[in-house]
């Protein structure tokens, strides 16, 4: 097997030690290099790409149908038999492995034990396909929350989207959570609903006084069926669905989506659409790093902070509705382009926005930067240890804060950012306060990216005419949202149709660091450290 390119070595290395591996072309997953493992040695490639210091970006697996059902109809390889995948990353380069296990019976080893943050994604699979992975260390359902029977998976094939509801779902109450015992040990539990309008998530603390020994969450209230109810839409049907992932990365959940299709379709996007898809991409990341700043001072009780960062959101997303449409621009990215168009007399007005809102920033910073009620808060709280961040493939301003320097735009650029210079701010202590300082400098990055992209805003038309995809095309999708990096793949089915959608979010990498942050901090500290991390409900829970 002769390869070349960043990863071409550690390929070099799989053939060496004598893992059955072959290199196959699938033009719609570029930049990623696709290979194919044989099912006895996807154990060992995840040890050998860990040695090798490869991250576990995400895995998924896809239902290819029984012999005689939609997979052979198809008329795709491997019908009979479910499709696992894994996409590995390092020093910009991507890398999807793939395998394949029978339906019946399938069986596999697991990543879990290299990489710590293939746990939860190894267990989703189990729930939704029935894919048992033999030394995986958790045996406990992680999506199914009892919604269905434990001889059912919903992404398989013959498994209708509208599920088969009892009349009641049983509670979830026999889950097993871990246990910390000795004399003075207590236990809270918070959720899953919780006092404000956040979404459900349960966390359960073990704790002796105030300070916390361990945390354990659970997640998938607000599972939905993304997944499944993706399987036979239309193209422009997937971007309104990816879309409503989660509704705070909106825009970046429907580029990934459609750069995915489009990947597959071998569609070219006008550059117009390419730079104010970036536009919004870093106006979205610009609101929600504001919100945060607002959210994480109103946990710890400055209200000062809270109102005037919450302000500063709220006049950014009105510019952004006057501009776009819509306050979340929300359905403004589209399969070849976008929706809408950007009126000519906006160009002045984000860019006097941008600048006004640097020195408000500033002020604001040099206030909550003089009161040591806030550092006493923030300095030393929720730290995350960068081996930690490592280990789970932490992205975005959680892994930035903890020394991951990595970030799609930059390390593995895609138009426009190609032709733009892209600050990256790295901190080392990991603490919240090092979280907020990333989002602030994120946020200053964010105006200089803004004001170069409305300098260089080619003319021309916003959208490319739609061109269905061959049956069996295939997709990959990598954009830097603003919590981080989403993996989107797509494969398409007959007449256009989407056969298979899997949308990575952030949080599903980053979630898992909470459990380790809040180790040894005091209980009235965990709002705060849950805030610095912010990670979505509805983008894990598909």
């Amino acid at each position: 097997m002769t390869q070349s390119g960043p990863l071409a070595p550690f390929l070099a290395r799989l053939a060496q030690i004598g893992l059955r591996v072959e290199a196959q072309v699938s033009p719609g997953l570029a930049p990623a290099q696709l290979i194919q493992v044989q099912p006895g040695d996807w154990g060992q490639l995840g040890t050998e790409a860990s040695a090798w210091g490869c991250r576990w970006v995400a895995g998924w697996g896809e239902d290819m149908g029984a012999n005689t059902g939609a997979g052979a109809a198809m008329g795709e390889e491997g019908s009979g038999s479910i499709r696992i995948n894994a996409c590995f990353e390092q020093a910009g380069a991507y890398l999807v492995a793939r395998t394949a296990v029978p339906r019946a019976g399938p069986v596999l080893a697991s990543h879990t034990p290299s990489y710590p943050g293939a746990d939860r994604p190894e267990r989703h699979i189990r729930d939704m396909l029935g894919v048992a992975f033999s030394d995986h260390p958790d045996v406990r359902r992680w999506t199914r929350h009892q919604a269905w029977q434990d001889s059912e998976f919903p992404l398989r094939r013959d498994f209708p989207a509208a599920g088969r509801p009892q009349a009641q779902t049983p509670g979830d109450h026999q889950y097993s959570f871990l246990l910390a015992q000795g004399s003075g040990v207590y236990e809270i539990p918070v959720g899953p609903v919780h006092a404000g309008i956040i979404e459900p998530g349960h966390f359960r603390f073990q704790a002796v006084g105030e300070t916390v020994l361990k945390l354990e969450e659970r997640l998938g209230y607000t599972h939905k069926g993304i997944e499944k109810i993706a399987e036979g839409r239309n193209a422009e049907g997937l971007a309104r669905l990816a879309a409503r992932i989660s509704g705070d990365c909106t825009v970046a959940h429907a580029w990934a989506a459609c750069m995915a299709m489009e990947q597959a379709a071998d569609l070219e996007v006008p550059p117009r659409a390419l730079w104010l898809r970036a536009l919004m991409c870093e106006r979205e990341r610009v609101a929600n790093h504001l919100g945060d700043m607002s959210g994480m001072l109103n946990d710890i009780a400055f209200a000062f902070g809270f109102y005037q960062f919450a302000r500063l959101r709220e006049e950014w997303q009105r510019v952004s509705r006057e501009a776009f449409g819509h306050r979340f621009m929300m359905d403004r990215i589209v399969p070849g382009g976008l929706a809408v168009d950007l009126d000519e007399r906006f160009g002045a007005v984000m860019r006097d926005e941008a600048r006004a809102l640097r020195k408000q920033i500033g002020k604001l910073m040099a206030i909550i930067n003089d009161l040591p009620s806030v550092a006493d808060r923030v300095r030393g709280a929720g730290v995350l240890k960068p081996e930690y961040a490592k280990a789970l493939g932490c992205v975005g301003f959680v892994g930035r804060a903890s020394g991951a320097d990595f970030d799609v735009r930059r390390d593995a650029p895609y138009p426009p950012y190609n032709r733009l210079t892209v600050k990256v701010p790295v901190h080392h202590f990991g603490d919240v306060n090092a979280r907020a300082r990333v989002r602030l400098e994120e946020v200053t990055a964010s105006f200089d990216l803004i004001e170069a992209l409305l300098d260089g805003l080619p003319t021309g038309p916003i959208r490319a005419g739609w061109t269905l995809p061959k049956t069996g095309a295939e997709g990959l999708g990598l954009v830097e949202s603003w919590r981080g990096e989403i993996m989107c793949f797509v494969h398409f089915g007959p007449d256009g149709r989407i056969a298979r959608f899997f949308p990575r979010d952030a949080s599903w990498v980053n979630w898992p660091a909470l459990e380790l942050l809040i180790h040894d901090n005091i209980v009235p500290d965990f709002p705060v450290c849950n805030k610095s991390v912010n990670g979505s409900y509805s983008g894990h829970d598909l």
